[in-house]
């Protein structure tokens, strides 16, 4: 069997970095994948999506795995499924979960999933008499896809009302911003908790906890994420069962009776309050860099459960996970999440053999037989260990043995952690 994976972040390159074991994968294509994906299978691309489809169909391709949201939200697995090949990613329909916010709340209301007090909106003066009636700190969203940058935590009325004008007039996020949430602020820790679906069962996977904010301490701008780490202390099996009876099914539910299934990965950004978990977001693929630290906690059985997520059968599917703690921290260019960086040589020392770590590589590009740093977040540096302290020392001894120019990176990743044992 031949696979291809859509994307090209470090998503996409620990996905065929997990599937490089299967024995029964022939090749791995990425479309279009970075510099280093073609360490793993061929980097390919294409004009446009009819292009892709019917290379899928003459390459006789037995599964694509869409990474990103963009492609989901625009309908890309609806194509490949109207053509006969097997998919793993929602609909264009179901992808509306984390490609409206506004959508995703008001189905959050519907179906009695448990979530932030709200309002969505289109009108300024609305927004203001709404914020007036929250206690600080106040969160506004832009409705669409903002690539995980439509939210701000406002801390003062002045702010949140600035925030809500900018977006709305449309100078903050584009179309995406036209219409607005403003939200209550839940105080509590965060977890991220994926689901397999098949439209009807699930399956999660150990809860992750990410590191948005840019510096140590939680400190600095929101980014896409600095780091990762699996699984959570955090999250009590009883948390787990909550959000499995409270969020998950209720979701799959809510999908079946709206006339839109849900298949792939949900994610669900949560937010425990007093041991309450609350529905922060959905997500409908994995998340980056959570998917770098559960791809290597898969012993076995990662291509069966996508392929019994496409093709509806979940519920008999055989896997099994390492009982291990996975740590990923993100290395970024010098001027992430600001502005670009200058594209920079990258060098890798070699570690001594036996260190359970690895890197996924992200924004880097190839020149001749080097890789460069050409994206705001390079590369990932993950590590494995039988407790939380050696998967923290395995995944910084892998950052140290990375070298360019302007590098950043975090030294706190999995702090939480560290604090409960």
């Amino acid at each position: 069997m031949e696979i291809v994976i859509v994307g090209s972040g470090g998503r996409e390159y620990s996905i065929g970095l997990g599937l490089q074991k299967e024995c029964r994968i022939d090749g791995i294509y990425f479309y279009p994948g970075n510099g280093a994906t073609s360490r793993l299978g061929k980097n390919i691309d294409f004009a446009n999506e009819q292009e892709f489809i019917d290379f899928a169909l003459n390459h006789q391709i037995g599964l694509v795995i869409i990474g990103p949201e963009a492609p989901l939200v625009e309908g890309l697995a609806d194509s490949l499924r109207e053509n006969g090949i097997l998919v793993f990613g929602p609909s264009a329909k179901a992808a509306r979960l984390e490609g409206s916010k506004a959508y995703m709340k008001e189905f959050a209301k519907h179906y009695n999933i448990p979530t932030a007090r709200f309002i969505q909106t289109q009108e300024y003066a609305e927004a203001c008499a709404f914020i007036e009636n929250l206690n600080l700190p106040i969160v506004v969203k832009a409705d669409g896809l903002c690539a995980g940058k439509g939210v701000i935590i406002a801390e003062s009325y002045e702010e949140a009302k600035r925030a809500a004008k900018e977006m709305l007039e449309g100078k903050s996020f584009g179309d995406s911003g036209k219409t607005i949430i403003v939200e209550e602020f839940l105080d509590g820790f965060e977890l991220s908790i994926f689901a397999l679906c098949d439209g009807k069962d699930f399956i999660v996977l150990p809860a992750a906890q990410d590191h948005k904010r840019l510096l140590d301490k939680d400190k600095g701008p929101n980014t896409g994420g600095m780091g990762a780490y699996a699984p959570s202390p955090l999250a009590t099996p009883q948390i787990i069962e909550k959000v499995k009876s409270q969020i998950i099914a209720p979701t799959l539910e809510g999908m079946i009776q709206e006339g839109n299934p849900f298949s792939g990965t949900l994610f669900c950004g949560i937010m425990v309050v007093k041991n309450e978990p609350y529905l922060l977001e959905f997500n409908v693929r994995f998340g980056d860099p959570e998917c770098e630290v559960l791809m290597p906690l898969f012993k076995n059985g990662l291509l069966d459960c996508f392929l019994a997520c496409a093709k509806g059968d979940l519920k008999n599917v055989q896997f099994e996970l390492e009982s291990k703690m996975c740590v990923g921290v993100v290395v970024a260019s010098k001027d992430y999440p600001f502005k670009n960086s200058p594209k920079e040589k990258i060098t890798i020392e070699s570690l001594k053999e036996g260190t359970e770590s690895h890197i996924s590589f992200a924004g880097v590009s190839k020149v001749k037989e080097y890789l460069y740093a050409s994206g705001g977040r390079v590369l990932v540096c993950v590590g494995k260990g039988d407790n939380i302290q050696e998967a923290v020392k395995n995944a910084y001894t892998q950052v140290e043995s990375v070298k360019f120019n302007g590098m950043q990176y975090r030294k706190d990743i999995a702090y939480q952690a560290l604090g409960k044992q």
